[in-house]
C-alpha cells in the first residue's frame, strides 16, 4: 500500500516515507515540515552527505532519496 497519493513522478523518499516534492522544495524546508530536529541529525541527499550550512540551498527533486541519521562525533 502507497504511503502516499501523489503519482510516483513527483514524489521522493525520506527515510521509510514516500512525499510529495514540490518545485522549488530545499532539503532545510522538508526537514522543517518533517518537524526533524535539525541540530540532533546529520542528511544525505542520493547518497551524498549535505552539510548544515547547505541545507537551504541544496533543491530537491522528484526520485530523490533522502536520509537522516545521527551524527557521530567523537575522537
Amino acid at each position: 500500500m502507497p504511503d502516499t497519493l501523489s503519482p510516483p513522478d513527483t514524489t521522493l523518499r525520506f527515510n521509510e516515507l514516500t512525499l510529495p516534492c514540490t518545485d522549488g522544495l530545499t532539503l532545510a524546508a522538508l526537514l522543517d515540515m518533517q518537524g526533524v530536529d535539525i541540530g540532533k541529525v546529520a542528511t544525505a541527499v542520493n547518497g551524498e552527505f549535505v552539510p548544515r550550512a547547505l541545507r537551504v540551498q541544496t533543491r530537491l527533486s522528484a526520485g530523490d532519496t533522502v536520509l537522516t541519521f545521527q551524527a557521530i562525533v567523537g575522537g
